[in-house]
């Protein structure tokens, strides 16, 4: 199976600009997410609409494509990466997974265990990740979202609300009562459900919930979850960066 991985990168950023660019402990971001990814994929490429960023990629030798500048989602950027590339040099793989730019914890093993979705099952079109939240768990504090799956590890629902409700279970109960999903943000394609979603509306649901895999959801697809132990983080804010330096300088001591 030929799977390859793209990071979409973009320098503006409403909290935090430039953020692939940003240093931790002596590497960029974007930088550590493709030697992360390289631990696991034999093809890799950062899809950008910014000089910046391709050449400081082009300085470590990573592999880069520069895309539109007009892209509202990173699917949109994945897609006329891989259009690029099937152009360039007739690369075409059977999975296309749309890898965080600004997760610089990410674990290879997320990537080995979103392929195995495909592996699995032929049907499979589209896949994520989600990690167990665990009996101690603070759910009011996670600011992502969670999901419900039914018996087949396919989706039923992402929200940005704790899900499922428990009735007539104190709150402060639920994480003991009900093994809860928090959603982890990669997602992997077939390259015709790629090009499928991209040229998709955005849905009511995507739209309230700004969630934009409730797009596919609401259009009767289907996107099957692995599960991972690997808890990764989103690097949003300068507080986001901090936290992360710290975790990378100490595992490095």
């Amino acid at each position: 199976m030929k799977v390859l991985g793209i990071i979409p990168a973009r320098y503006g950023s409403s909290r935090l600009e430039g953020k692939p660019l940003k240093d931790i402990e002596g590497k960029s971001m974007i930088q550590r997410v493709y030697e992360q990814c390289s631990l696991a994929l034999d093809e890799v490429v950062i899809a950008t609409d910014d000089e910046r960023i391709k050449n400081h990629i082009d300085s470590f030798e990573g592999k880069v494509v520069l895309t539109s500048i007009h892209h509202k989602t990173g699917t949109n950027r994945c897609l006329e990466a891989l259009e690029i590339l099937k152009s360039n040099n007739g690369f075409e793989p059977d999975v296309v997974i749309n890898i965080q730019g600004d997760e610089p914890l990410l674990h290879p093993d997320q990537i080995k265990k979103i392929i195995s979705c495909f592996e699995n099952d032929s049907n499979v079109e589209l896949a994520s990740l989600a990690m167990p939240a665990g009996e101690d768990a603070d759910l009011d504090a996670h600011n992502g979202c969670f999901v419900v799956l039914d018996k087949n590890q396919d989706a039923l629902y992402f929200s940005r609300s704790i899900i499922p409700y428990l009735r007539d279970i104190p709150k402060q109960a639920w994480a003991k009562s009900h093994p809860y999903l928090y959603h982890v943000g990669m997602y992997a394609y077939t390259p015709s459900a790629l090009k499928r979603f991209a040229e998709l509306k955005q849905s009511p649901l995507e739209i309230v919930e700004s969630l934009e895999q409730l797009r596919w959801l609401q259009s009767g697809g289907k996107i099957r979850l692995a599960l991972t132990e690997h808890e990764t983080i989103a690097v949003d804010t300068q507080e986001d960066l901090e936290r992360v330096r710290k975790i990378i300088r100490n595992s490095q001591n």
